[in-house]
Order: C-alpha cells, then structure tokens, then sequence
C-alpha cells in the first residue's frame, strides 16, 4: 500500500524551516501510511492560510499538494473561486500530515491521537505563513487549532463567522468534500466562501487606509 504513495519527505520543501524537514523522519502514527507526509507550503507570508483534514488517498497522498486531484480538491479550487481570492495569495496545509487509512484501504477521519502527534507540525506551518486569517476546514481543522490554543468554537454554530484567536482570526467553514453537503448546502458554502472572500478583502483594504 504504502508503495502507492510518496516517499518519506518527498513533498516536504527543503527552503522550509529546518524543524519541518523532520516530517520526512517523522512516525509517531503507526495508524498512518509511513511516509505519506504531504507539506507544500508557499516559500513566503500569506494572508490567508486554510486547513483541511488529511490528505486522499485518490488526491494529495498522490499529487503531492493540498487539496489537488480528488473530488475535494475540484470543489476547493471551485469554492476558492466563489470567493474572489487569488489562489497565489494563500496556503494550504492539513491538520494530519499523513495519510490515515481503514482495513479497507478507504480515506478515513484522522483519530484524535493522530490530530495532537501533528499538532506541532500545524503550528510551525502558522508560523511560516504568518496569516492574518485561519481557515479551519470542518471539525478536524477545529480540534487540531484546539490543540494550539483554546477557541471553542463549533463548526454548526461558527461557521463563516470570523473571531479573535490570540491575535488571529479564525474563519470556520465546512470541508469542501462531498459529505459536509449533508449538513451544509452546496449553495449555502457558496454564500459562505463569498463571506471570507469579503471578510479578507476587507481586511486588506483596512491595512491599506491604516498605512497612509
């Protein structure tokens, strides 16, 4: 199986802080695909950074990126597009880094352990984009940023509502794959992707007017 998927720290960038280079060592999950870990970070700042769960098995385990080459990933791009936000101007990573599978071989939800072990992964990933919004993709993104710092948020009642996270801004939505559209319309991410898109040009355009 794990043969199928990259090799350790193929995908983790070398320009990156030198503690990020040890995901390619890294093996703290044995409930993981060994050397899966999938790390593409921009190789600079970023307004905005999202958060997603883990990587597919059919897409970034695969592609190597965040978010590319599976069912969710082409709802990603088509939802980052509702928004109006230049794709160049944000980063992308996940709450678990490897590939967590079932028996079956299917994608399945990162285990809590899992979401602590990489925890400190998503941390130095913060600190490398240094982003003024944080965009947790569903309940997993939000307990792996629970795990950094309290916010007590809940994905059903927070969702597309920006709130102060020690200095941050935390802007929940739902995962972009397929079965967050039972809890969350197809058309109502829309309207909430439109909202960060908003929310982040705003933001910007504060900056602008303070630095004058």
């Amino acid at each position: 199986m794990a043969a199928s998927y990259a090799a350790p720290g193929e995908h983790c960038q070398p320009a990156l802080p030198p503690a990020l280079a040890a995901c390619r060592a890294c093996r703290r999950c044995p409930g993981v695909v060994p050397g899966s870990a999938v790390l593409d970070l921009p190789g600079g700042p970023r307004p905005v950074l999202f958060v997603g769960e883990a990587p597919g098995r059919l897409g970034a385990a695969r592609s190597g990126r965040p978010f590319v080459g599976d069912v969710a990933g082409a709802r990603f791009a088509a939802l980052l597009a509702a928004s109006g936000l230049d794709p160049s101007g944000v980063a992308v990573t996940n709450a678990v880094l490897c590939l967590p599978l079932d028996s079956r071989g299917r994608n399945r939800r990162p285990s809590a352990g899992e979401i602590r072990a990489c925890a400190s992964w998503l941390a130095t990933a913060i600190d490398h984009v240094r982003p003024a919004v944080i965009v947790p993709l569903g309940t997993t993104a939000l307990a792996a940023l629970e795990q950094l710092r309290p916010h007590g948020a809940r994905l059903r009642d927070a969702v597309a509502r920006p709130r102060d996270w020690g200095g941050l801004v935390l802007f929940p939505l739902y995962h972009p794959g397929a079965r967050a559209a039972i809890h969350r319309p197809l058309e109502r991410q829309l309207d909430d992707w439109r909202t960060l898109g908003d929310f982040v040009r705003s933001l910007a355009a504060a900056d602008i007017e303070h630095s004058r």
